[in-house]
C-alpha cells in the first residue's frame, strides 16, 4: 500500500475574492490607499482613517504654509505650528493610549500612524514623533519617575548630536572608527556625583523640536570618578526650564521647514539623580534602544513622504496632456510610475516587517531598523525626484507640492544618522564572530 500523501489542488473558490471563472475578461485590480494591503483589524483601520483625515485636512495645509515662513516665524506666537500641536493633541495619541492597544496590533499601529503623518507633512510628523521620546523611552527603560514628575503634554525632544560629533554619536561602541581615529573632546558632559547630575556644554542645531521643547531626553558623555568617557555616557531627562538651560536660534534649512530645530546649551545644569535614565555602564544599551526606535519611525514617516509624491505624480499623469493624450499614456511615464509605486510598496513592507520583528523579538535588531530607515529615505528621495521630473517645469515651482516633498526627502538621508554611516554601522552588527577565522 502506498502511504505517500497526494497533494490535492485546493478548490478554486478558496483563491481570491471571486472564483477565476468569474474574473473580468480584461482583469485589473485597483490597489487601495495603502497599496497591496491585506484586510486590517477594525481598530487599526479606524485609527488609519482618523489619522489620514487629520493629515489631509490639518497637516498638509499647515505644513505648506509653514514651509514658506522663516524659522523664527514658524515658532512665533500665533504661528499655525501651535494650531497643529493643539489639533494633534486632540487625537489623544500618547503613551496611555498606545498602552491600551492589544500588543499584537502595535506593529501595524506604529507603522501606519507614522506613514500617515509622513504623508501629511514629514517635518510635522517628526515633530510629533520626537515629542513622545522622553516618556516613550522612560517606559522602555522601566522608569516611573518621569511619568510622575513630568506630564506627557510637555513638548519633547531628543538631544544627541553635537557640533563636533554628528553620526558618530550613534556609534557608542566605536565599531566604525578608524584604527587611528579618536572621538575627540565631547561638547556636552554630564558629571555624575552622589545624588546629583550636573550638565555642561551644548547640543547641535539639529535637535528636532529643540527651539520649542520643554523636556529633553539627553544623550551625552559622562564624567565619573574615573574621568570623562564618551563611550560610557549618560542618558538624562532634562526639564528645559531648568536654571542654566538656554537655546540658540531656530535653524534655517532646505527641507522640513515646519520642524523647528536648534541648539540647546547647558551651563552647570544641576538635577537630582532621579533624572538619570541610563547610567554609564548601560550607555551602549541606551543608544542601541533609542536608535532602533528612531530608525523605524523614520522608515514609516518617509514611506508616507514617498507615497505622497507618488500620488501627486499619479494624479498629474492623468490630468496633464502632451501629444494629445494624458501623459500616462506615454510608455516612459507609465514605466516610471510603476517603479515609483514599487518603491513605496517596498518601503512600506520593510518598515512593517522590521517593526513587527522588533516589537515581538526579545531584543530589537538595530541593523533591521537601519534597513527600514535607509530604504525608505532613499526611496523617498528617488520617488520625489521622479515626481518633480514628471511635473516638468511645474515641478520646480512653489505652486506645486512636489518640490517641497523633494526638499523634505533630501534632508532625511542625513537625519538620525546619515545613510552611509548607518550602512557601515549596520554592517558591523551583521558580523558573526563564530564564523571568523582566529588570527594568528
Amino acid at each position: 500500500m502506498n502511504n505517500t500523501a497526494v497533494l490535492q489542488p485546493p478548490r478554486a473558490e478558496t483563491f481570491g475574492p471571486r472564483p477565476f471563472a468569474r474574473w473580468d475578461a480584461n482583469p485589473s485590480v485597483r490597489l487601495g490607499q495603502l497599496g497591496a494591503e491585506p484586510p486590517m483589524d477594525d481598530l487599526v483601520n479606524q485609527l488609519h482613517q482618523t489619522v489620514h483625515g487629520f493629515a489631509d485636512r490639518v497637516m498638509r495645509p499647515i505644513g505648506r504654509d509653514l514651509d514658506r515662513l522663516s524659522a523664527e516665524q514658524v515658532i512665533a506666537t500665533g504661528s499655525q505650528l501651535w494650531s497643529f500641536r493643539d489639533a494633534y493633541a486632540s487625537l489623544g495619541i500618547n503613551m496611555e493610549a498606545l498602552a491600551s492597544f492589544p500588543p499584537e496590533l502595535m506593529p501595524d499601529i506604529f507603522a501606519i500612524l507614522f506613514e500617515e503623518l509622513g504623508w501629511g507633512d514629514a517635518g510635522l510628523a517628526i515633530s510629533a514623533g520626537v515629542d513622545l521620546m522622553p516618556h516613550y523611552m522612560a517606559a522602555k527603560f522601566g522608569n516611573e519617575f518621569v511619568f510622575k514628575a513630568y506630564p506627557e503634554e510637555l513638548i519633547g525632544c531628543w538631544g544627541i548630536t553635537e557640533p563636533d560629533h554628528g553620526s558618530d554619536s550613534l556609534d557608542a561602541n566605536g565599531a566604525i572608527f578608524h584604527a587611528q581615529g579618536k572621538y575627540g573632546r565631547p561638547n556636552c558632559v554630564a558629571k555624575i556625583t552622589d545624588g546629583k547630575v550636573i550638565i555642561s556644554g551644548q547640543k547641535s542645531a539639529w535637535v528636532s523640536n529643540g527651539p520649542i521643547a520643554e523636556l529633553a531626553i539627553l544623550y551625552c558623555a559622562a564624567e565619573t570618578k574615573d574621568g570623562v568617557d564618551p563611550r560610557r555616557g549618560a542618558v538624562v531627562i532634562v526639564p528645559l526650564k531648568s536654571l542654566g538651560v538656554s537655546k540658540g536660534k531656530p535653524l534655517e534649512k532646505m527641507g522640513q521647514r515646519a520642524l523647528p530645530q536648534g541648539e540647546i546649551f547647558f551651563d552647570n545644569v544641576e538635577l537630582d539623580i532621579d533624572h538619570l535614565l541610563v547610567a554609564p555602564e548601560d550607555y551602549k544599551k541606551g543608544v542601541y534602544a533609542i536608535h532602533s526606535e528612531a530608525n523605524a519611525l523614520m522608515g514609516g514617516v518617509f514611506t508616507g513622504c514617498a507615497r505622497a509624491a507618488y500620488e501627486h505624480a499619479y494624479a498629474y499623469a492623468h490630468e496633464r496632456k502632451q501629444g494629445g493624450v494624458p501623459i500616462i499614456r506615454h510608455q516612459d511615464v507609465a514605466k516610471r510610475l510603476f517603479h515609483m509605486a514599487r518603491k513605496v510598496e517596498l518601503s512600506r513592507a520593510i518598515t512593517r516587517r522590521v517593526t513587527t520583528f522588533n516589537m515581538t523579538n526579545d531584543m530589537p535588531a538595530l541593523q533591521a531598523a537601519m534597513f527600514s530607515k535607509v530604504t525608505a529615505t532613499q526611496h523617498a528621495l528617488e520617488v520625489a525626484s521622479d515626481a518633480v521630473q514628471m511635473f516638468g517645469g511645474n515641478g520646480v515651482t512653489c505652486e506645486y507640492p512636489v518640490e517641497k516633498l523633494f526638499r523634505d526627502a533630501r534632508s532625511s538621508l542625513i537625519e538620525d544618522g546619515c545613510n552611509e554611516i548607518l550602512a557601515i554601522k549596520g554592517g558591523t552588527l551583521m558580523i558573526d564572530p563564530d564564523r571568523l577565522t582566529p588570527t594568528a
